[in-house]
């Protein structure tokens, strides 16, 4: 998928956003565990399905939450890093991310 899509700063800033949102969440889930102990577990786990589905959303937008954080120097910002990515960051995220694959393709010396 990566390749397809180009794995721009779009999808990276999705995937940091989500992980950020999705961790408050379960912080908050943990504080809600007594749920489960007190025979309300459907309430916990559409609680927990309903959260995820909210930080997806949240996630999608979140160049959004970029601009509104500083009006004018947040577009800025944003415009230049869509910009920078592809020259100075995408092909370090990219080794760090895919190391395994070429690694995969050369047989083992043993």
């Amino acid at each position: 998928m990566w390749n397809v899509r180009g794995g721009g700063l779009y999808a990276c800033g999705f995937a940091v956003t989500f992980i950020v949102l999705e961790a408050g969440s379960v912080v908050e889930d943990v504080k809600d565990i007594g749920l489960l102990f007190d025979g309300h577990a459907a309430t916990f786990v559409l609680n927990f399905i309903a959260d995820s589905f909210k930080n997806t959303w949240q996630a999608f937008a979140w160049p959004v939450f970029i601009v509104e954080f500083a009006p004018p120097l947040g577009a800025i910002g944003l415009g230049l890093a869509f910009m920078l990515f592809p020259k100075y960051l995408k092909k370090p995220i990219e080794a760090w991310l895919f190391s395994d694959e070429e690694n995969e393709d050369v047989p083992d010396a043993d």
